[in-house]
C-alpha cells in the first residue's frame, strides 16, 4: 500500500497517473465548452431583445430546475452507474445549446435554460464520484487532496480558456458581415455554437475513454433503480444528517457560497461603474477569464499549501476561510479601478484554496455507495446558499452599494471558519 501523505506524483503506479490526467483532460474539455458559451450568455440575451427582468427570470428557470432535479440523479447515478448518467447530462446540455442557437423569445429561451438546469443537476457527483472510486481502488490509503488539485486547477483552466475565447468570437463574425446570418439571432451565438462542437468532443471523449465496470443496464434494471431513488436519497440525506463531521462541512459550504456568491455574480457591476460604457465589456471579459485562472493557480497551489497543515485539511480550511474573510472585507473597501482588480484577484486565488480541502474531508467520510447522492446533497445545499446571498444580499448592494453587501457576506464567513475550527476537531477517519 502507498504511504497516505508525502507521495510524490511522479512515485505513483503508470496505471494511476493515468487515470489522474484522463480525469484532468475531461475536466478541462468539459468546463472549456461550457466557458465559450457562459461568456456571452447575457449579451446574447439582450442581443434577443430580452430585457433584465427576463434575464432573471431565465436564470431562476434554471435555478429552480437544478434545486428540483439534483438529489433525484445524484441517487440514480449510484444505481446505473456514473458514466451513462454523465452522458445523459451531455445530451441535455447538446440540447439545451441547440434550442438556444435556435430561440428568439422569452418561452424557448426558458426550455434551453431548464434543460441547463437539467444537465447541471445530471453531471452533479457522476465523474468525481468515478475518479475518487478509482483512486481509492489503486491507491487506498493515498492522500487525496493533491490529486484534486489538479482536477480543479484543469477545471477552472477549462473555464478560463473558454471564457477568452468565448469572449473573442463574437467580435470575429462582427467583423465579417457575410458570416453573421449563419449563426443565429445575433453574432454572440457564434459562441453557442463553438459550445456545441466542444460539447460533441466531450461527448466522444467519454464514451471512448472512460472506463468504469459494466453493469446490467436493460429496462427492468433501470426501472428498478428508478424506483429506489427515493429510498437512496433518504439514505443520503440521513447519513449527512446523522454524521457530525458531513453536518458541519455541508453547512460550512453553504455559509461559503452564500457570503462568495454575491461577489462571484455581481463583480461585473461594479467594474461597469468605474469604467466607460465602451471599455465595460472588455475589461469583464479579460477580468473574466482572469477570476477563472486565478481560481486555477489557487486549486494547484493547494498541494503545496496542505503540506504546510501537515496534510490536516480540516485546520487549513479554517485558515483558508480566515483569509478569505479579510479578502472579501478588502474587496469590499475598494473604489477605483485597479486596486479593485488586484484585491479581486487575490480573492478568486484564496477562494480557489479553498474548494480541495473541503472535498477531500467530505470524500474521506463518504462511502462509495452513497458518494453521488451526497456530491448531490452539497451541491444542493451550496445552490441554496447562493441563492439565499444573492436574495439577501442583493437588496443591501442596490440600496447602499456593493461593498456594504460584500462587508455584510463576509460575516457569514466568519461563521464558516468557526464551523472549520469545530471540523479541524473532530477525528480523522
Amino acid at each position: 500500500m502507498l504511504p497516505p501523505t508525502d507521495t510524490p506524483f511522479a512515485k505513483l503506479p503508470p496505471a494511476l497517473r493515468r487515470h489522474v490526467y484522463l480525469f484532468q483532460g475531461h475536466q478541462f474539455l468539459d468546463r472549456f465548452a461550457m466557458g465559450v458559451s457562459l461568456a456571452v450568455t447575457a449579451l446574447a440575451l439582450q442581443g434577443r431583445g430580452l430585457g433584465l427582468a427576463d434575464i432573471s427570470a431565465l436564470f431562476a428557470v434554471y435555478s429552480a430546475v437544478t434545486l428540483t432535479a439534483e438529489l433525484p440523479f445524484g441517487g440514480l447515478a449510484d444505481g446505473l452507474g456514473r458514466k451513462p448518467v454523465f452522458l445523459l447530462a451531455t445530451a441535455a446540455s447538446l440540447l439545451a445549446l441547440a434550442v438556444f442557437i435556435l430561440s428568439g423569445s422569452f418561452a424557448p429561451l426558458a426550455v434551453s435554460f431548464a434543460l441547463v438546469g437539467l444537465g447541471r443537476a445530471l453531471r452533479s457527483g457522476t465523474l468525481d464520484a468515478w475518479f475518487v472510486e478509482g483512486v481509492y481502488a489503486q491507491a487506498p490509503g493515498l492522500d487525496l487532496q493533491p490529486l484534486l488539485a489538479r482536477a480543479q486547477m484543469a477545471n477552472f483552466a477549462g473555464l478560463g480558456a473558454g471564457a477568452i475565447l468565448g469572449g473573442l468570437l463574437p467580435g470575429l463574425v462582427a467583423g465579417n458581415a457575410p458570416l453573421a446570418p449563419l449563426i443565429g439571432w445575433t453574432f454572440y451565438d457564434v459562441s453557442y455554437a463553438a459550445g456545441f462542437g466542444l460539447t460533441l468532443v466531450v461527448l466522444l471523449y467519454t464514451v471512448v475513454l472512460i472506463r468504469e465496470p459494466a453493469r446490467d443496464l436493460n429496462l427492468a434494471v433501470v426501472l428498478r433503480e428508478i424506483r429506489a431513488v427515493p429510498g437512496t436519497i433518504r439514505d443520503g440525506v440521513g447519513l449527512a444528517l446523522s454524521h457530525r463531521t458531513l453536518l458541519l462541512l455541508l453547512a460550512l459550504l453553504a455559509l461559503l457560497m452564500f457570503a462568495t456568491n454575491p461577489v462571484e455574480v455581481l463583480w461585473p457591476t461594479v467594474v461597469r461603474d468605474m469604467l466607460e460604457p465602451e471599455r465595460a465589456a472588455l475589461t469583464v471579459g479579460l477580468l473574466t477569464a482572469g477570476y477563472f485562472l486565478a481560481l486555477a493557480l489557487g486549486a494547484g497551489l493547494a498541494g503545496l499549501v496542505s503540506r504546510l497543515f501537515g496534510r490536516r485539511p480540516a485546520a487549513m480550511l479554517a485558515a483558508v476561510l480566515g483569509a478569505l474573510v479579510l479578502c472579501q472585507i478588502l474587496l469590499a473597501l475598494q473604489a477605483s479601478l485597479i486596486p479593485f482588480i488586484a484585491a479581486f484577484l487575490v480573492f478568486s486565488l484564496v477562494l480557489g484554496l479553498s474548494d480541495t480541502p473541503a472535498q477531500s474531508l467530505l470524500h474521506a467520510h463518504v462511502p462509495d455507495r452513497r458518494r453521488s447522492t451526497l456530491l448531490s446533497v452539497q451541491s444542493l445545499l451550496k445552490q441554496l446558499g447562493a441563492m439565499a446571498g444573492l436574495l439577501a444580499l442583493g437588496p443591501i448592494g442596490e440600496a447602499q452599494g456593493m461593498g456594504w453587501a460584500w462587508g455584510v457576506g463576509a460575516l457569514a464567513l466568519v461563521g464558516a471558519a468557526g464551523l472549520a475550527v469545530l471540523l479541524a476537531r473532530q477525528p480523522r477517519p
